[in-house]
């Protein structure tokens, strides 16, 4: 164990001393145990075995991630990011168990208990240890191609005044989300505009479902109606307003000492942010040989 004899002995020393009992049989040439001291090892040996079987699961967990994987997460990024990969991660990583907890407000994770959270770039604090997961995000304006044969489309932010715009509340606040858009022209100035119609909701699936039924137009992270807009349930408008900013990033305390359930989740992110840009510049692609089509007639 690489302690010398007279410090081991003066430990057994100590400890009777404390116990205020005699362990162990000294001579010159040998020691064992007194009935005290064999009544003690044996009550505390299952005690160093549980120790070691504790020891060995901490080293083994650095070689495959196991336990439990607590995610604090809003729900547009636990609906787009997490969601869709849920089979294939926890196939992957068999011995993990992950939990999700949901929450669109901004949490301390390690004083809720979590091992990492996910928000967007803009909503982060300075302090934390953040990674990208997604690309760049827009605010996108939809509607269905129903609604946009009855009311026409609108060509700038203004035109919105003469048409049906879903809103969403706050439920925090109970403030009305404001559209932002900023002007395509150099330096352009950015501005916002209060969403007017008939409909409100406080609940951002309700929303995008009351526009596949052609009830008004919405503004919407991106990446929440892609999917939507490549298969044409949707279409988009206003897009040279609507500028990118930072997208979803996963965030943790600290990257010293980081754990292995931590880094796989990070690096399963990551490698499904490359599929998000795949499919961001193959919609990208598909819309500009649209307009070019409708250019040329």
């Amino acid at each position: 164990m690489g302690i010398t004899r007279a410090a081991l002995s003066q430990s057994l020393k100590t400890l009777e001393r404390q116990l205020n009992v005699k362990l162990i049989y000294r001579t010159t040439r040998d020691m064992s145990l007194t009935e005290e001291g064999q009544r003690l090892f044996d009550q505390i040996r299952p005690a160093f075995g549980t120790i070691e079987q504790a020891v060995r699961s901490v080293g083994e967990a650095n070689t495959s991630p196991s336990g439990l994987l607590r995610i604090n997460t809003s729900r547009i990024a636990s609906r787009n990011l997490i969601e869709p990969h849920l089979a294939e991660f926890l196939a992957r990583y068999p011995q993990l168990k992950l939990e999700i907890l949901l929450d669109d407000g901004f949490s301390n994770i390690v004083a809720d208990g979590c091992d990492a959270g996910i928000r967007m770039g803009e909503s982060l604090a300075q302090h934390v240890v953040a990674v990208p997961i997604s690309p760049s995000l827009e605010m996108a304006v939809v509607a269905s191609p129903d609604y946009f044969k009855r009311r026409g489309v609108p060509e700038s932010p203004a035109d919105l005044a003469k048409h049906d715009c879903v809103a969403y509340r706050h439920t925090s606040s109970g403030a009305i989300f404001r559209w932002e858009f900023s002007s395509p022209e150099p330096n352009g100035h950015a501005f916002v505009v209060v969403p007017q119609g008939s409909l409100i909701t406080n609940d951002d699936d309700s929303m995008i479902r009351m526009a596949l039924q052609g009830a008004g137009l919405v503004q919407h992270v991106d990446i929440a109606v892609r999917h939507l807009i490549a298969d044409g349930s949707l279409m988009r408008v206003l897009q040279p307003w609507c500028k990118p900013f930072a997208g979803f990033y996963l965030y943790v305390p600290s990257r010293a000492q980081m754990p292995l359930k931590v880094r796989v989740v990070m690096d399963f992110l990551i490698e499904k942010r490359g599929l998000l840009e795949a499919e961001k510049s193959a919609l990208e692609n598909r819309r500009r040989n649209m307009k070019k089509r409708r250019a040329t007639g």
